[in-house]
């Protein structure tokens, strides 16, 4: 990977007008929402890029039970054609975190090819990291939704009544350190460890033989009371 990517990373996520039934060819669906949220060095640094777009088309059903997003709230918004500059600016020579790589980037090569300005693919001019995949190899035969990730990391999502692309990219980006930290080695100093050995724990270390502590006859009498207790409410 080249180095320019490593330093800078790019948490992404879209909403759509729909999608085809062919589900990667996105020919008639426009993107209507998108956000983007700039980290680095795994800290996110304050800018972030965001536009809802005017799609000059009408939006699905399904999609706006999805997003909540109307045609009529996206009437004087501005058209892609008029911000994709700015979008190319703020992911190129980047790591483009995104959950569904086959969605998000594919509706944006779609939405570029369309403006026949001959601008190549975003695998071309940046790094593409799919936390979908991520995911699918942490949690294999698992529900790996945004939804049922957070629910699995304790990330609390109330705010999230629909989908939102800024939002989701924020949330996204909080799965992906989840997802990608490992422990770090600890190192300890030799002489700490002794300041904080016990006496008990000296004796271990001098293999002397551990005393050892039989229960009384009352005790093993409250024990089988206890037992037959169990056995009696559970078994």
């Amino acid at each position: 990977m080249n180095s320019l990517y490593n330093s800078r990373q790019v948490i992404l996520d879209i909403e759509t007008t729909g999608m085809n039934k062919s589900g990667c060819l996105y020919l008639n669906h426009k993107i209507i929402e998108i956000g983007i949220i700039e980290i680095i060095d795994r800290k996110y640094t304050g800018k972030y890029l965001h536009y809802y777009l005017n799609p000059k088309r009408i939006i699905e059903e399904e999609a706006y039970k999805i997003h909540g997003i109307s045609n009529k709230f996206l009437s004087d918004k501005p058209y892609f054609s008029d911000v994709y500059l700015n979008i190319i600016n703020f992911i190129k020579k980047s790591e483009i975190i995104v959950h569904n790589s086959v969605f998000d980037i594919s509706f944006l090569d779609y939405e570029f090819s369309k403006l026949n300005l001959n601008i190549s693919k975003i695998c071309e001019f940046s790094t593409i990291t799919d936390t979908l995949f991520i995911a699918r190899k942490l949690f294999p035969g698992k529900k790996n939704s945004l939804d049922a990730l957070c629910s699995r990391y304790n990330i609390k999502n109330s705010r999230r009544n629909f989908h939102g692309a800024l939002l989701d990219s924020w949330i996204l980006f909080k799965l992906y350190l989840y997802m990608t930290s490992k422990q770090q080695e600890i190192k300890f100093q030799s002489s700490n460890i002794k300041k904080t050995l016990s006496p008990l724990n000296s004796e271990y270390n001098q293999n002397k033989p551990l005393k050892i502590l039989f229960a009384s006859v009352s005790e093993k009498k409250n024990h089988q009371k206890y037992i037959n207790m169990i056995n009696k409410n559970y078994i």
